[in-house]
């Protein structure tokens, strides 16, 4: 009989599980909190949109598009294509789902999103971001506020030390087309010395060429003149409104005068937040103005700006992540013992304990894997404690051990964990047959 074969995971995609797991939900955790302190509304949209949407809102020329999207023709014949990011979705739902109504719109998503590029380090093809914007508010706070909210997530996640956030303008229309007149005139005059990339750039997307890794560019794109000298008044008072709410806010940044957004939607405010513990990838968390995106797909002119940050860059960053503590193993012991442990099991976990059923192995078996999980106690249950209606407590700490009515097991065990000083203990909740008894803000 041929073997077969077992499928393979696909190249550039991951299985999470474990510890990568644990710091994977801590991020989406810790997002999901913060957003909802900065009155984010929650927003799912399609994992794939027509091409159109991204081909437009990234631009035909951009890498993204060119190169890097998951675009096929479905039964139907249309052209679709797995999400590059999370904007031009969210820009696309605002217009057709008459969001328009709720401006100005914060709201805030997180999920995979699909690049064909070559995997490496912190690098997948499905790998995962979240994501916050504004839409609708053409105020310099709404930078502000975005920032400060990304600000506060790094620190929360315990990974700001070592992050910078780099800051930028990019104007206003007038502003970015006097600049670009001026790049283009200045690479001009040394296209005999740029990269192939840089010269393909120099007609389509001259922006680019300033953050180009390129030995051969960098003599010329660090030469290039600034933005600065073509600050409209406007403009100006917009980056000085944006850095002065960020110093209020007491959120430190740099001026970085070579960061760019090649598109000509993008207006004022880019920023990038890096770090040098990530190797080459130092960008974890990155974004800006938009406030032409919307009318490029074919809105009303529309103020936006946002952000957003890879999953697992930020994971990579954090410390090694704590494994939820169990707080209560059942071991039965026979089959009239397992009949009923199912029903103790699903009692302990109503009452709001993390509780788990060992139900394989001997007695030494089933003990030895319950303080290999880090379990408080074990509800040991026979035949003979089923006959008494009474389970026998057994702490995993120290060895001591009671019998406990199993009637009143839920408050019993409740009890007995708030009175050793569980170091979670104030954020849990006590239980009892009354219907609950609020100890501390359980978190759900």
């Amino acid at each position: 009989m041929a073997r077969i074969e077992t499928p393979k995971r696909i190249r550039g995609t991951q299985d999470i599980f474990g510890d990568d797991q644990r710091r994977f939900a801590r991020v989406v955790d810790t997002f999901d909190r913060i957003r909802r302190l900065y009155c984010f509304q929650r927003v799912e949209v399609p994992v794939f949109e027509a091409t159109a949407v991204f081909a437009r809102s990234l631009g035909e020329t951009t890498d993204v598009v060119s190169k890097e999207m998951y675009t096929f023709e479905d039964r139907g014949g249309d052209s679709l294509t797995l999400r590059p990011e999370f904007t031009a979705g969210i820009a696309r739902a605002y217009l057709t789902e008459g969001w328009q109504q709720y401006a100005p719109l914060k709201i805030a998503t997180h999920g995979p999103v699909f690049r064909y590029e070559r995997p490496q380090k912190g690098r997948f093809r499905q790998f995962h971001q979240i994501d916050a914007e504004v839409i609708g508010a053409a105020e310099p706070a709404a930078d502000v506020e975005l920032l400060v909210l990304a600000d506060q997530l790094l620190h929360e996640l315990g990974i700001a030390d070592g992050v910078t956030l780099q800051l930028n303008t990019l104007g206003d229309a007038e502003t970015r087309d006097a600049w670009r007149a001026a790049l283009v005139a200045h690479f001009e005059a040394h296209r005999d010395v740029l990269s192939e990339d840089s010269l393909a750039r120099l007609d389509k997307n001259p922006l680019r060429i300033l953050d180009s890794k390129d030995p051969r560019d960098r003599p010329v794109a660090d030469s290039a003149p600034d933005i600065d000298a073509y600050l409209t008044p406007e403009a100006r008072a917009f980056f000085d409104a944006v850095t002065a709410g960020l110093c209020a806010a007491g959120v430190t940044w740099t001026r970085n005068a070579r960061l760019v957004r090649g598109l000509d939607y993008y207006r004022h405010t880019a920023f990038e937040f890096v770090t040098d513990r990530l190797g080459a990838q130092g960008t974890v968390l990155a974004g800006g103005r938009y406030d032409g995106l919307i009318g490029s797909l074919g809105g009303p002119e529309t103020a936006g700006v946002g952000w957003a940050a890879g999953i697992e860059r930020l994971a990579m960053l954090l410390e090694e992540p704590a494994v939820e503590k169990v707080m209560t193993v059942v071991v039965p012991m026979g089959a009239a013992a397992e009949a009923r442990a199912v029903r103790i099991v699903a009692d302990l976990r109503r009452a709001k304990m993390r509780s788990d059923l060992a139900y394989k192995g001997n007695m030494k078996r089933r003990l030895a894997k319950a303080a290999a999980q880090g379990a408080e106690y074990a509800v040991i249950l026979g035949d003979d404690e089923l006959a008494r209606e009474e389970a026998t407590v057994k702490s995993l700490k120290d060895g001591s051990q009671r019998t406990v009515p199993l009637a009143d097991l839920a408050t019993a065990m409740w009890d007995q964990y708030l009175a050793n000083d569980n170091p979670d203990a104030e954020d849990l909740v006590s239980w009892n047959a009354d219907g609950g008894v609020v100890k501390g803000p359980f978190r759900e």
